[in-house]
């Protein structure tokens, strides 16, 4: 099974990305097809050894509509200001349609030469002629709709050509009947009206255009963050190359203020790294050494070389992107309501709009007022609106959630999120750091923190003991120079010793202070603190200098998330392999009161299933590694990244920084996704049932009518005020 993203131009309805999607899924080798209507795409499963990108993209012309290939994000800019000058062009042209057609009926002048009652026959002939350009203009509306109409996937394309290609032929017979001398037929003639609504049809595709492309906004940004060029080192010298030319192994330059130009490894010099548009966080992460840089990063304050390793469509933003465009593409039960609703609702109306019309025959008003309830029928009834409630807004809440560095993999997450009420922690990795960090730190000597803190870092940096990361990572972040050692020595199952200007600099348990008889009046402290970690002491001679405690550290955002989620009623449960003593002692410091602990991986699944099957939706928050089982039983499986390895996670949301409190903002996005949606659909809802009665005439016993000119307006203001209403989700 492959699958692949095809660009679709031509899109206006919900029933024209229905259309596609139902097609496609009819075709022999097509596992699945999922049509995307705001960001004109589709992403379909297929079998490579039946089908290809060419009999794909046939398949989508067969239906009426143009593959424009592979989808990419790409910059509009130019295509929008030709639609632009041609859409300002048929305003003008519109207005003159309406001067001339209606101008006199207001009262304003207009040449005795042109007028309908003075001179029927011209003016006849100059609508006839100023209406051949819409005509033209709408030629891709009437292709979709009468190609749709012949496949029986009638859409919003479909209503407006029937209506359209009825008010223009009867309207042609109006002018053949002026030209043969029978002036009263000028009262007949529908041509300003065919010429209006297509207008307003292009003026709703002109701001569903427009607002589309906003909602596109935060996805499109994430592509255009990397530098077009790079500094690239070769024998020595430096040289200025474009990304195309980088490949995987060179060594490349990044000076403070320029952009990372793909991902890589630091392999010379340190410096700060801001990677706000992956991670969301604002604050610069020290890098040095051996650590991972991202592509479109910003060198803050220093010089790097790094070596180039995921270049192109590998790198970890083309991931991201990658992801967050098929997650676009997946549905909510939700849509799927929506959707079903829409591949009825054109049929319907079609009905409602031939039954108006015989109703009105038989009662004898005559043709041509039989003709304009059709026609009003018709173009009143809006699928667009209908079908844009919830694509629109999962749009702009992915792209607000990859702003923040929340990769959400499906918009059906979105959907589960607004509904959580429980949300499952494991402790190692995700509340806690994952690696052993120094907590605390009792100073006994008169040297400062910093000066002791030198001395244990330059005997422990030759230790093989893991203790020592706590300690080089510490001089890394305070910028430590460490002092050359001799005589080091390790004192197994105690500590490590070494000579610092010919001071024995002793480091290590209370065992190890023993084993070189050095005093140690500190028992009552060690004792009260004993709990919180492992004990490190340091002494230089026969005198104790201070002692460190080193742990696992709770992350900074860990007890705010708890917090936050406790203050929305949500249940929160920590769930670890650790043993009971250290899990409590880190749950009662983090405020969560239910703990699991000790529990095996296939343990914290059968847990998980245990409270589902008490109703419970739950989030599952982990290290995506050995907590794998449990991320895929829980309603949504979240799991805390480090921004480079995205591809291999099996969950459905990747956090790319350590800040947990992204949690409550996923579930705060998702429940106002879910508000705006609903919101969409009953305004949808809403117009339509409002609107097609007034149309039908059923009102006109007060006075109540419209004509196809105001239905076509009204059509695109009810597109608009979904429109409007969903990007308030950008805010």
């Amino acid at each position: 099974m492959k699958r692949i993203i095809l660009g679709i131009e031509g899109m206006s309805c919900s029933a024209c990305s229905q259309g596609i999607e139902k097609y496609l899924k009819k075709q022999d080798g097509v596992f699945s097809a999922s049509v995307n209507l705001v960001m004109g795409n589709a992403t379909i499963e297929y079998d490579e050894n039946k089908l290809n990108k060419n009999k794909l993209e046939k398949f989508i012309k067969d239906v009426g509509f143009k593959s424009t290939g592979i989808y990419k994000l790409q910059d509009e800019s130019k295509s929008n200001k030709k639609t632009k000058v041609l859409f300002i062009c048929f305003t003008l042209l519109a207005l003159l349609v309406l001067y001339i057609s209606m101008g006199s009926m207001i009262g304003l002048p207009l040449p005795n030469f042109m007028s309908y009652e003075s001179n029927p026959k011209v003016f006849s002939i100059i609508l006839l002629i100023l209406i051949i350009p819409f005509l033209v203009y709408g030629f891709d509306i009437f292709k979709s709709g009468i190609k749709c109409l012949f496949l029986k996937m009638p859409n919003m394309d479909t209503l407006v050509t029937i209506g359209v290609f009825s008010s223009f032929l009867y309207s042609l017979y109006s002018f053949i009947m002026i030209m043969q001398g029978e002036s009263s037929f000028v009262h007949s003639l529908y041509l300003e009206s065919c010429a209006i609504i297509i207008y307003f049809i292009k003026l709703g595709r002109f701001i569903d255009s427009s607002n589309k492309s906003k909602t596109r906004e935060a996805i499109k940004n994430l592509v255009q963050v990397t530098p077009n060029k790079a500094i690239i080192k070769l024998d020595g010298k430096e040289k200025e190359v474009t990304l195309d030319e980088i490949k995987q192994g060179d060594i490349l330059v990044c000076r403070a203020g320029d952009k990372i130009a793909v991902d890589g490894v630091i392999v010379f010099g340190n410096t700060h790294i801001n990677e706000s548009f992956i991670t969301g966080e604002s604050m610069p992460v020290n890098k040095s050494v051996g650590d991972n840089v991202i592509a479109g990063s910003i060198n803050f304050d220093g010089y790097i070389e790094y070596s180039a390793q995921r270049i192109g469509r590998d790198s970890t933003i083309s991931e991201v992107v990658r992801l967050v465009v098929e997650a676009t593409n997946t549905k909510m039960k939700i849509s799927k309501l929506a959707d079903k609703i829409s591949g009825i609702f054109v049929p319907v109306v079609i009905g409602i709009a031939f039954l108006t019309f015989l109703v009105y025959l038989c009662l004898g008003v005559g043709f041509n007022v039989a003709l304009n309830f059709f026609v009003t029928v018709l173009v009143v009834a809006c699928p667009c609106a209908l079908g844009l409630s919830t694509p629109i807004a999962v749009v702009i809440s992915e792209g607000k959630c990859a702003t923040k560095g929340i990769l959400v993999k499906n918009s059906q997450t979105l959907e589960i999120a607004s509904k959580v009420n429980t949300v499952i922690f494991d402790k190692t990795g995700t509340l806690t750091y994952g690696n052993l960090k120094v907590a605390k730190f009792f100073n006994f000597s008169k040297y400062s923190d910093n000066e002791i803190l030198n001395l244990v870092c330059s005997v422990e940096k030759l230790s093989s003991h893991p203790i020592k990361n706590a300690f080089l990572d510490m001089a890394i972040e305070k910028k430590i120079d460490l002092f050359d050692v001799k005589d080091f020595k390790t004192i197994e199952g105690k500590g490590v010793v070494g000579k610092i200007d010919k001071n024995l600099i002793v480091v290590g348990s209370s065992k190890i202070l023993d084993e070189f008889k050095i005093e140690n009046k500190y028992f009552e402290i060690e004792r009260q603190v004993a709990y919180e970690g492992s004990l490190v002491y340091v002494a230089q001679n026969k005198s104790v200098l201070g002692l460190f405690i080193v742990n696992d550290v709770i992350k900074e955002s860990a007890k705010e998330i708890v917090s936050q989620l406790k203050n929305r009623k949500i249940e929160v449960i920590m769930l670890t392999g650790d043993n009971e003593e250290v899990a409590k002692t880190k749950a009662s410091e983090l405020g969560i009161d239910l703990v699991y602990a000790s529990v095996l991986p296939k343990g914290k699944n059968e847990i998980i299933n245990q409270l589902k099957s008490k109703g419970k939706v739950v989030l599952m928050c982990g290290d995506g590694i050995n907590d794998s089982p449990a991320l895929a039983s829980a309603d949504i499986g979240l799991s805390v990244h480090n921004g480079t390895d995205i591809a291999m996670n099996s969950s459905d949301v990747v956090l790319m920084s350590d800040n947990l409190s992204r949690i409550v903002e996923l579930l705060d996005i998702g429940r106002k996704t879910i508000k705006n949606i609903k919101e969409n659909l009953f305004w949808a809802f809403f117009y339509n049932m409002l609107m097609i009665p007034i149309a039908t005439g059923m009102f006109s016993f007060i006075g109540l009518v419209i004509n196809p000119m105001i239905a076509g307006l009204a059509m695109v203001l009810s597109s608009l005020t979904v429109v409007l209403n969903a990007l308030r989700l950008k805010r």
